[in-house]
């Protein structure tokens, strides 16, 4: 993903850097993940949200796909880890989307959270969120 952004004007990288947010909340798609039994062979719903924190390119209104995040080159990021094969852990699956969000050479953060909507049956969802930043 990162090589694709060769071209993006220059990023500011001050500390007062102008930010922005990208995110995807509720994106919801059939996945091969679980560690039971029961969850193997077969696909299950997952909602997935994502926020990036963003610095913002020299030019913030090239209005050039080039220059930003695009949730959407996201999504379907995200489609091809999921296509990949069988999770056994959100965590897993959770860390990838991470991994994908801070290839981007503007992305600072990411949020990322996972809910297996079926998890327990008492429970509206289950899951798990994590925040990455990178160093």
């Amino acid at each position: 993903m990162a090589e694709r952004h060769k071209d993006i004007a220059s990023l500011p990288r001050t500390a007062n850097a102008p930010k922005r947010k990208v995110f995807v909340h509720g994106l919801v798609l059939d996945a091969h993940i679980g560690a039971y039994d029961s969850e193997q062979g077969v696909t299950q719903p997952i909602r997935i949200d994502f926020e990036t924190d963003v610095i913002e390119p020299a030019n913030p209104v090239s209005d050039s796909l080039e220059d930003v995040v695009c949730y959407d080159r996201m999504t379907q990021g995200i489609k091809a880890i999921i296509a990949e094969g069988h999770f056994k852990l959100v965590e897993t699956l959770a860390e990838r989307i991470a991994d994908l969000a801070l290839s981007h050479p503007m992305v600072i953060s990411v949020m990322v959270r996972i809910v297996k909507p079926h998890a327990i049956t008492e429970a509206e969802a289950a899951g798990v969120e994590i925040v990455r930043k990178k160093t």
